[in-house]
């Protein structure tokens, strides 16, 4: 039996993204023992997927940490095969610290490199592109999702409704379709509207209005909701990802923030959502966002 290690550590759109990714990885490797070395938010959503025997926590230590160094050390050997899709400015100490194992990714050196233009491609082409190099048929098929479910019935949620997605990473307020715009596309929609978020978020879904699932949803019962959605409109932020990922019909807004030939979610076929898109969130009208519902 084979020891095969997948290296993803996230955000969580980057996460869904990669889900057929690792579905594929699966695939070859049906009968080998896989473990995921991933960051400590989504160790408890990807345990529950059917790809992985093992998780491991990557505390991503600095050089100077050694005894974090040790203990990564120890947690990226002795595998036979290494698929780096997280491909960052580690990948090349982390290589190093494996001991150069047939490697794919960007490690220099490493057996099965990616292409040179895999920067101008989309993360779901990109990683394509990556584990075909390495020997995995492709095109990558849709991965089952049946596992990602959970029980929303305490909701009491209606027969039908409109998923709203008003926030972002803190950090990027440039995402942010301003919640007072959210609020008249809410009041412009035949279905009750249901805002989903983090706790943080709050604030957003009261100025809205409508179904307030702020800081209620693990990844589970967002997966859930987002099921029995007739419609997802919402910023560039990890949940958009899941529910294009689901099937839901999306409308994903994007400011100059973001390269949406390169980030924006995709269908569980590849398929684009409709993109309302501004040089600024800010300056985007709310007309334009309706004039693409379904």
């Amino acid at each position: 039996m084979s020891r095969i290690l997948v290296i993803r550590h996230g955000a969580f759109g980057d996460i869904v993204l990669s889900f057929a990714a690792f579905a594929a990885i699966r695939a070859r490797y049906a009968g080998d023992e896989i473990t995921l070395l991933t960051t400590r938010p989504y160790a408890g959503l990807l345990s529950a997927s059917p790809w992985f025997d093992k998780i491991e926590i990557d505390a991503k230590p600095d050089w100077w940490q050694l005894p974090a160094l040790l203990r990564l050390k120890r947690q990226l050997a002795g595998f036979d095969m290494v698929y780096d899709l997280q491909t960052s400015g580690r990948s090349n100490r982390y290589f190093a610290l494996a001991g150069r194992p047939s490697w794919s990714g960007i490690a220099r050196g490493c057996a099965f490199p990616d292409a040179a233009n895999r920067e101008t491609l989309h993360s779901r082409e990109r990683l394509e592109q990556q584990l075909g190099l390495a020997g995995i048929p492709t095109p990558l098929p849709a991965p089952d999702l049946s596992w990602l479910a959970g029980d929303i019935s305490a909701f009491n949620l209606p027969l039908d409704y409109v998923v709203l997605v008003p926030g972002a990473a803190p950090h990027r307020p440039e995402k942010r379709f301003p919640a007072e715009k959210f609020r008249e596309i809410a009041a412009a929609l035949p279905s009750p509207c249901v805002i989903v978020g983090t706790a943080g978020e709050k604030p957003l879904a009261q100025t809205i209005g409508g179904i307030d699932l702020t800081g209620r949803t693990d990844f589970f019962q967002l997966a859930a909701v987002f099921r029995g959605a007739s419609l997802a409109i919402g910023n560039d932020t990890g949940p958009m990802h899941l529910a294009a990922a689901l099937g839901t019909p999306c409308i994903s807004l994007f400011s100059a923030a973001s390269a949406p030939a390169r980030t924006a979610p995709r269908y569980p076929d590849g398929g684009w959502p409709a993109i309302a898109r501004a040089p600024s969130l800010q300056e985007l009208p709310v007309a334009q966002v309706l004039a693409l519902l379904p």
